[in-house]
């Protein structure tokens, strides 16, 4: 009796909230740790993060390869050829529209400055010509007081090249072996949990599928973007326009911000090249698009792959830009949204197996449909058991 008196001085209301903290007070220790953990293995977390992205975009091509009766190793090679090919390509694009319009660029951005500054002077402004000038020897001033910090961050990029290349090596392997080797690593991974590895093999394919969905269709929605973008922008004879439509979309796979730290690129070079009209005009289409995106492809093509609440998506960005910057915020969304589908499928118990059939001694008549096994049922004994049995039940009833 004694022994129960010191939590009897506890309320249960209380206890169990106390309960609660302590069980949160560890998670949070546990997620801390790992966090520091996986921010001082950044140099590996960051390329094999990347590599499964990798790895749920090209997978349905490597499956297809293997499917027609192509061996795992030709087809994880021609996989990743044609990936390769595509990244060189798009790149080659990308630099030689920019070599070939930056001159461009430039002069349409002086004639540009050229007429806001007229503006400014005979407009409704009535600026003098000695304000502006001494506005743009302030801005001068400014950037050559940053220019040592300039040079240091190049030269630090420079330093850090060696590192870039050695993560780049890192993800190309570790792509190639989970294209190749995916199903046997995974089958390597579940004899480590023993008794439990059919709830983590239920937790890792819900999702596994729930990433391949969100990869393929946010590259598909991206796509779309691009494409569109880059044809208004080229057709609005803007310069760079290839460079701004790759741009729009590889920050097509930040949710909200990505989308908006592009298009704010955009803008700034249409105003500059071709004047507020025109710049008016795309961030227009811009949005009309992007509504449009939000409210008919992603519905469409990513699905419920991802059904997040944009407050939800705003606070995993953050966390994800905070702990590991802009690498971090474009991995942080698809993490969440696999914790959220794995999470279920790992508490969920398995469902009950049926009772295993009765065996039938060696020489014993097979039972009869519908009945027991013990023998012929009603319908499968002979006449003259049949007329037994009636006048058994006779006899009962005199």
């Amino acid at each position: 009796m004694q022994i129960d008196r010191p939590t009897k001085l506890v309320p249960p209301t209380l206890a169990k909230l106390a309960a609660w903290c302590a069980c949160l007070i560890l998670v949070g220790v546990v997620v801390y740790f790992s966090a520091q953990v996986v921010a001082r293995l950044m140099f590996v977390a960051l390329p094999v993060a990347v590599a499964i992205l990798l790895t749920a975009l090209l997978f349905p091509l490597t499956d297809s390869l293997r499917s027609a009766g192509m061996r795992p190793i030709y087809a994880t090679w021609i996989t990743m050829l044609v990936a390769l090919a595509v990244l060189a390509g798009t790149g080659w694009l990308v630099g030689a529209r920019a070599s070939e319009e930056f001159p461009n660029l430039v002069e349409q951005v002086q004639a540009t400055a050229r007429s806001v500054q007229e503006w400014l002077i005979t407009g409704p402004l009535h600026l003098k010509e000695a304000q502006i000038t001494s506005y743009v020897d302030e801005i001068a001033a400014m950037v050559n007081a940053q220019r040592t910090a300039i040079t240091g961050t190049v030269l630090s990029a420079g330093a850090v090249a060696f590192e870039v290349l050695a993560s780049i090596v890192l993800l190309l392997f570790v792509t190639f072996f989970l294209l190749k080797d995916g199903d046997r690593i995974w089958s390597w991974f579940l004899r480590a949990f023993g008794a439990v590895a059919p709830r983590v093999d239920r937790a890792g394919r819900a999702a596994w599928a729930t990433l391949s969905h969100y990869v393929q269709g946010t590259v598909a929605v991206a796509a779309v973007h691009g494409v569109i973008m880059g044809i208004v922008l080229a057709g609005m004879g803007v310069p760079l326009w290839a460079p701004l439509a790759v741009l729009i979309f590889f920050a097509s796979f930040i949710p909200i911000v990505g989308i908006f730290f592009a298009g704010t690129v955009a803008t700034l070079v249409t105003l500059g090249a071709k004047g507020l009209v025109y710049a008016l005009i795309f961030l227009a289409i811009l949005v009309v698009e992007q509504q449009l995106e939000n409210h008919v492809l992603q519905p469409l093509i990513v699905g419920r792959a991802l059904n997040f609440h944009p407050l939800a998506i705003i606070l995993v960005l953050a966390v994800g830009g905070i702990l590991a910057g802009i690498a971090g915020a474009a991995v942080a969304v698809p993490i969440a949204a696999v914790i959220y589908r794995a999470l279920p499928e790992l508490a969920r118990k398995p469902l009950a197996l049926p009772p295993p059939e009765q065996e039938v001694p060696a020489g014993a008549p097979p039972p009869a449909p519908g009945g027991d096994g013990s023998g012929a049922g009603e319908t499968g004994g002979s006449a003259e058991g049949r007329e037994r049995s009636e006048d058994d039940r006779a006899g009962d009833r005199e």
